[in-house]
């Protein structure tokens, strides 16, 4: 999780102007269509900006973008071998 919130602190200073952004709407089709993929999970990170995990479970891949207040989404990463996980929270007290 600590992961995930520093690459969402990350992801929510990307700038609608790179190549790499596009209307939610297209973007999440496109994903469906193309890749399979679908959100998985969400948060909302700092200026209101969303981000969000796509992943297709038959074939691993995987998308995290950001979608600004404006609706302009951006990918943010992409890769394989996506798992589904829940992990149990240590016990309190526990120092590992």
């Amino acid at each position: 999780m600590l992961s995930a919130g520093l690459l969402l602190g990350a992801a929510t200073t990307v700038k609608a102007q790179t190549q790499n952004c596009a209307p939610r709407d297209m973007v999440v089709e496109r994903l469906a269509v193309k890749y399979g993929e679908t959100r998985q999970s969400m948060g909302l990170g700092s200026n209101n900006a969303m981000m969000e995990v796509f992943a297709s479970v038959e074939t691993g891949s995987w998308t995290i973008t950001v979608t600004t207040a404006q609706g302009v989404t951006c990918l943010v990463a992409s890769g394989q071998a996506f798992e589904e996980l829940a992990e149990a929270l240590p016990p309190k007290g526990d120092d590992a």
